[in-house]
């Protein structure tokens, strides 16, 4: 677990909270790797769980790391309480994903008064070699009240 310096501690708190309520990052092993103002990295372990019959991570296991990195890089530029939904992502996948573990590490590119842009670099790591295997772009919706949150 890594936190920049920048990140208020009642927002980290909340990140660290919110994602250790997340049922499918959970079930595939995703790990908070670091978290920073705009900012965030979800790294997954290969398992027969997150790969599909060649072998590589699956692309609904990418799109899921993409989403919620980006979901998470973009409630760290909003107030403490705030929650976010995808209003939708775009995945280009560059390269089959072979390797040991898969790090989708999220940046905001604009934080706006109705959306959020954010960008996720989706790499695969192996060994000491780090290749990208996706690249998403995605618009984020600060939630209107936590009536959204069961």
């Amino acid at each position: 677990m890594s936190l920049e310096h920048d990140l208020p501690p009642e927002i980290a708190a909340e990140v660290y909270a919110s994602f250790g309520k997340q049922g499918l990052m959970g079930a595939i092993g995703a790990k908070l790797a670091s978290v920073a103002s705009g900012r965030c990295t979800i790294t997954v372990p290969f398992s027969d769980a997150v790969g599909q019959q060649h072998g590589f991570f699956h692309g609904g296991i990418i799109g899921a790391a993409g989403d919620t990195a980006g979901g998470y890089a973009a409630l760290t530029v909003l107030p403490a309480g705030s929650e976010v939904l995808t209003l939708e992502y775009k995945i280009n996948f560059l390269k089959p994903a072979l390797g040991d573990s898969l790090a989708a590490e999220a940046m905001v590119l604009r934080a706006g008064r109705s959306v959020i842009v954010t960008r996720i670099d989706v790499g695969v790591i192996k060994g000491e070699s780090r290749t990208l295997c996706a690249a998403l772009q995605q618009r984020i919706v600060p939630a209107p009240s936590k009536e959204y949150v069961r």
